[in-house]
């Protein structure tokens, strides 16, 4: 994919100044159980429409697990039979692309008229990864992004992305992308974006620090986009009662505390950061206001210094 001209994809292109709702789901799997999950995904899609959602984003690795303080039984040079087993286990709770779970996702996005944004782990043949699946009413899934770069253990266990999944989507709430987790402090990648002319910047994430907001926050000034940001709440007692990992046994010990959050083009934070329970926050999108926002910050048009700059970006599989 080159992107070597800033105007390839103009705001005139698509329905650039439309008002509508979004909301981001802060949410537990239930751990390791596509099946249940994929129940309580419905549920909490049905949840924002009924707020008045006409978009939704879901965290990372909703479907099935983000394995967090799991070690898969894995140290330098060695790899034992227990950790094998679990990571038999979550491939089996993963998700066909497509499949079952992407078929009724597509029926749900159909019967709630909602546009749906959410983590998955994808099996793509006996190799994992980390991915999030677009859904709307009209296409059903019109889209997949698998993360470029899985960050420290998660190297263990998902594969690496490519540049064929880096796209920007037409959508009829405008330009519509997504970054996982720590692809969001890739500036490359988000230039990749950003050439595109995204416009609801979605960050399904693992990351609960305080500095996570600050990022956000950026993102949306420097691509002023509207950032979608969709983080986990978990703790003990929704992973498997065998589940070993560094949180202990404790049911009631918070393993993910969220912070998600919803940002306007200017960094204002709509909604949010929320912490310490499930919820599920909406805030009322003006693509307007992304234009607005571009009079005196077009980081890939009149603000790019082409002339000193140049971006290539490699689409191959």
């Amino acid at each position: 994919m080159s992107m070597a001209d800033p105007n390839e994809h103009s705001a005139a292109d698509h329905p650039s100044r439309r008002i509508f709702a979004a909301a981001v789901v802060q949410a537990a799997p239930v751990g390791f159980d596509r099946e249940a999950t994929l129940d309580k995904a419905i549920d909490l899609a049905t949840h924002a429409r009924s707020k008045g959602a006409d978009l939704v984003v879901f965290p990372e690795a909703f479907l099935s697990a983000y394995p967090r303080g799991l070690d898969f039984g894995a140290v330098v040079g060695s790899r034992s039979r227990a950790g094998r087993d679990m990571f038999l286990r979550y491939w089996d709770s993963a998700v066909d692309v497509p499949g079952p779970v992407t078929d009724r996702l597509a029926e749900v996005s159909c019967e709630l008229a909602l546009d749906i944004v959410i983590g998955v782990i994808e099996r793509g043949g006996s190799t994992l990864y980390c991915s999030v699946l677009f859904f709307s009413p009209g296409e059903g899934l019109y889209a997949k992004h698998r993360k470029v770069m899985p960050t420290g253990s998660e190297r263990l266990i998902w594969g690496f992305g490519d540049g064929s999944t880096l796209e920007v989507h037409r959508t009829r709430y405008g330009n519509l992308g997504a970054a996982i987790c720590w692809e969001n402090y890739m500036p490359l990648l988000r230039y990749a974006l950003y050439r595109q002319d995204v416009q609801i910047w979605c960050a399904p994430t693992a990351d609960a620090r305080d500095s996570w907001t600050a990022s956000m926050r950026h993102i949306a000034v420097e691509g002023r986009c509207y950032v979608l940001s969709a983080n986990q709440y978990t703790t003990r007692a929704d992973y498997p009662a065998d589940y070993t990992s560094a949180f202990g046994d404790d049911p009631d010990q918070v393993v993910t505390r969220g912070g998600s959050c919803i940002v306007d083009p200017f960094g204002e934070v709509l909604a949010g950061p929320h912490y310490g329970s499930e919820k599920i926050l909406v805030a009322e999108i003006d693509l307007s206001n992304t234009i607005r926002g571009k009079f005196d910050l077009d980081v890939a048009g009149h603000y790019s210094r082409s002339d000193l700059f140049s971006f290539q970006v490699t689409p191959r599989r």
